[in-house]
């Protein structure tokens, strides 16, 4: 992570240093932006954190421990897909999950669709990107956590094919 800071600063010296006029600009732009999206993005955490909050962890430890991967791998992606969260939160949260006896091809399959798909936040993403780039970026993103679980079940032997 420190990295992809360095890299950031690095980039951002040498815009600097090519174009200071435009690098404001940018920077004034970037900064309107974000302030303009911190409301919703404010508002998508509170109600994800409401719905972890109001979904005890013993019940979500019992749909995605379920018996037949098969079904446990597709409610672990709808229930990851309903909001969108960050890896700070969604890997601290797969780590108690997996203390608790659940598949790691399972987690694979949550924690991408909690990271990559967000159906509440679906309004957000249409307003910025347009219906059909957030349906296709969705769309794939959950083909992409398809693909994730797989490999992982594979790689743990998991599953067999």
């Amino acid at each position: 992570m420190l990295y992809l800071y360095a890299i950031t600063i690095t980039a951002l010296v040498l815009s600097v240093i090519a174009d200071r006029q435009k690098t404001r600009q940018a920077l004034n732009i970037a900064v309107r932006r974000f302030t303009s999206i911190l409301p919703d993005l404010l508002i998508i955490i509170v109600i994800a954190s409401v719905v972890l909050y109001l979904i005890p962890s013993g019940t979500i430890t019992g749909y995605l421990g379920n018996e037949n991967k098969y079904l446990a791998v597709i409610l672990a992606m709808l229930l990851g897909s309903i909001t969108m969260m960050p890896g700070f939160i969604a890997f601290p949260l797969c780590g108690l999950l997996l203390s608790q006896g659940i598949p790691h091809f399972v987690l694979g399959a949550f924690s991408t669709t909690l990271m990559m798909v967000g159906i509440v936040t679906f309004p957000l993403e249409r307003s910025f990107l347009g219906t059909k780039t957030a349906l296709i970026r969705n769309t794939i993103s959950l083909v992409i956590a398809i693909i994730v679980a797989l490999t992982i079940g594979l790689f743990y032997q998991e599953i067999k094919i």
